[in-house]
């Protein structure tokens, strides 16, 4: 298991950490296999993500799932290879929209190759993500679709933005639910059923993989502000460089007084110059939008420790619940 990986299980059961490792191997292996291609420059591209790595959060999700069950089962590791390749699809679309040089600390997709290659890339993805589903069963496959129409969805609202009659809190709180929660609800949730685990059961997991997504996310916002890169390995005021609205810049927006409304002028004006993102990073750690951005994320963990309380007791909650405090511990 990865440092990173094994960072988000915690200290927990040894047997649990070893079963879950063999199994991200297996996904591994597994992922290198189906992105192959007859077309040398296909495979190349589709593999490109594949060996860059990344926290496999969501095949991770899935093996965890799995536990509860039968996680020898050959149908898990299909599953999680299913919902990482689906994620990595949508990174190669996402790098194209957004114009992304470099994704994983390596040229992106469209960078290397062009925009072009890097949707058919995609495409070429989803496609092998559904071919492996039919083999999961028919409840399966309309899951995955259903998914993929609210990643869809979700990446659609947040093109088109809050509607004047909307409200931009809730509204960024609905597209992290669809474009990024709603693939770790289905990583649980397919976990669980091909380890044959009981409908209620299988239905609370996935209820923890949509709240947790949406805490993951919203520790994300945090740590864009909040994050010390030295520590984090992140380069604190990238969103607000980019005028991405996180929810503290939200949050700021909605408050009503003037030093609010000052400090919003100055997060949506021209941030390129190093002196004025730092002075933009200043003013917004020192507003109350932070602890109000802390207090939704707190209320989402809250959420996702009152459905581990519920999962059979032994070493998978436990696992669950080192899931739950990792997503308050990296905001700091």
């Amino acid at each position: 298991m990865t440092t990173s990986t094994s960072g988000l299980l915690g200290r927990t059961d040894p047997a649990l950490q070893a079963s879950v490792s063999e199994g991200l191997e297996r996904v591994e292996a597994r992922l290198r296999e189906v992105v192959r291609s007859s077309h040398p420059m296909l495979t190349e591209a589709a593999a490109h993500l594949v060996e860059a790595g990344g926290k496999r959060v969501r095949p991770l999700l899935t093996l965890l799932s799995a536990q509860l069950g039968d996680a020898d089962r050959h149908e898990v590791v299909d599953a999680a290879v299913v919902v990482e390749l689906t994620h990595l699809a949508t990174l190669y679309h996402d790098d194209v929209m957004d114009e992304a040089p470099v994704r994983r600390g390596a040229a992106s997709a469209n960078t290397r190759w062009t925009n072009t290659v890097a949707i058919l890339t995609g495409d070429y993805l989803f496609a092998r993500a559904s071919d492996l589903t039919a083999g999961l069963g028919t409840e399966a496959t309309h899951l995955q679709s259903r998914t993929f129409a609210r990643l869809v969805e979700g990446q659609i609202a947040e093109t088109a933005g809050p509607s004047a009659e909307a409200d931009p809190v809730a509204h960024h709180l609905q597209v992290l639910a669809d474009k990024t929660a709603s693939l770790l609800s289905t990583s649980a949730r397919l976990g669980a059923m091909m380890a044959g685990v009981d409908r209620e059961t299988v239905d609370r997991v996935a209820d923890f993989g949509e709240v947790f997504g949406v805490a993951f996310q919203l520790s994300d916002d945090l740590i864009d502000v909040l994050s010390d890169s030295e520590q984090s390995g992140k380069t604190p005021g990238t969103d607000l460089r980019e005028g991405v609205a996180t929810l503290p810049v939200l949050l700021v927006r909605a408050s009503d007084d003037a030093a609010s409304a000052m400090l919003a002028t100055l997060l949506e004006g021209d941030l390129s110059e190093d002196a004025a993102l730092e002075e933009a990073l200043r003013q917004l750690r020192a507003h109350p939008a932070i602890g109000q951005a802390r207090d939704v994320l707190q209320s989402y963990v809250d959420r996702a420790r009152s459905i581990v309380d519920d999962l059979p007791a032994g070493p998978t909650q436990q696992a669950f619940a080192a899931l739950t405090d990792f997503v308050l511990a990296r905001t700091g």
